[in-house]
């Protein structure tokens, strides 16, 4: 009886193990169909390409060198490897537990376009973006002094430049020496024009005549007074287009244009420089020193840098702490707000050399 319960004992282990066999064989053949599945762009879904990009949802960006792409949003469908390149655009327009969809122009051809579906590692969306691994040196262009400069691709030239942390920047704009721009109570708003009145004298403060009317409904804000140039500060703009400047009015005799900068001024009465940052339209942001020459009411161009790796947030932010240490709120290159998600803000500081001027 023992051995006849051996037996069958023996039987049972042994057909359990061939199922087991049969199980691991039938599933390593399936994974293997999978991965030996060959497709190519032309398996994944047509549609319409991208004519406004405005109307992207989001754009997505890697470091990587070669993604996939996927037929669903499904890590075991059929996917492709394709090779990343810097000029093409991956549009992102939904977003799943792990993968993006994007609409994807096959070598830039708008008619040739096609919906595939990322992997979330292999990408990051544009509210995400950080200036984590730029290249904060990097400048297409500068002027220095008159003398412009465009084979010089490093502001290490000037000075260096720095990510710093929002504490940091909280902490060292307590310690701004730049001037702040104060109302003039004699500067009043009448009938959508800014009017200067004092002693029964007014004065309308009209655009600055180089504007041309042809880009849009012009309208101008007033800032404030710089009391070290005594001049009014205007920030001047179009209902149409994304540009604005700031214009300085000296209005002791009669309304007289006097200077501009592209973004908010920050004074520095020690040297008398007229500062400012700004976004570039073209790429990254401008940083710009000038001296106000009070005897000929002229700027005298020190230095401008255009950096390429980012923009700037609030101009109006922007400090100086010294003669050569300057401050400024900015986004990475790229970075965008997103269906309420907001971009990551960063912080910079840059320090001229000290014998630079």
């Amino acid at each position: 009886m023992k051995i006849l319960n051996q037996i069958v004992i023996s039987s049972i282990l042994v057909f359990v193990g061939c199922n087991q066999q049969n199980k691991t064989s039938e599933t390593s053949t399936s994974k293997t169909e999978v991965k030996q599945k060959t497709i190519t762009l032309a398996d994944f879904k047509k549609i319409k390409g991208v004519e406004n990009v405005q109307e992207v949802p989001f754009q997505l960006f890697t470091k990587l060198d070669s993604i996939q792409f996927f037929v669903a949003p499904n890590k075991d469908s059929a996917h492709l490897k394709v090779a990343y390149n810097k000029f093409d655009n991956y549009y992102g327009f939904e977003e799943f537990e792990d993968f993006y969809s994007i609409h994807y122009s096959i070598h830039n051809n708008i008619s040739n376009s096609i919906e595939a579906f990322v992997l979330k590692s292999q990408f990051t969306p544009s509210f995400e973006l950080t200036l984590n691994g730029v290249d904060l040196y990097e400048i297409r262009s500068s002027t220095f002094k008159q003398s412009d400069d465009f084979k010089n691709k490093s502001f290490k030239k000037f000075g260096t430049i720095a990510e710093i942390s929002e504490q940091e920047f909280k902490a060292n704009s307590k310690n701004r020496i730049n001037e702040t721009l104060v109302k003039n109570p004699n500067m009043k708003l009448q009938d959508d024009n800014w009017v200067y009145i004092e002693n029964g004298r007014k004065e309308v403060i009209t655009q600055h005549e180089s504007i041309s009317a042809e880009t849009g409904p012009l309208a101008n804000e007033y800032v404030g007074r710089s009391p070290f140039l005594n001049l009014e500060v205007f920030k001047e703009n179009s209902d149409e287009v994304a540009d604005s400047y700031y214009s300085f009015y000296n209005i002791k005799n009669a309304v007289m244009f006097e200077l501009s900068t592209d973004g908010y001024p920050q004074i520095l009465p020690t040297k008398s420089w007229v500062t400012s940052v700004s976004s570039n339209n073209d790429v990254g942001s401008n940083f710009i020193i000038t001296k106000y020459l009070s005897q000929t009411k002229k700027q005298d161009n020190l230095l401008y840098v255009n950096f390429t790796n980012f923009k700037i947030a609030d101009d109006k932010k922007a400090f100086w702490t010294d003669n050569n240490t300057f401050y400024a709120e900015v986004y990475p290159l790229n970075s965008a707000v997103v269906n309420g998600k907001k971009q990551k803000t960063a912080y910079i500081k840059i320090q001229l050399k000290a014998d630079l001027f």
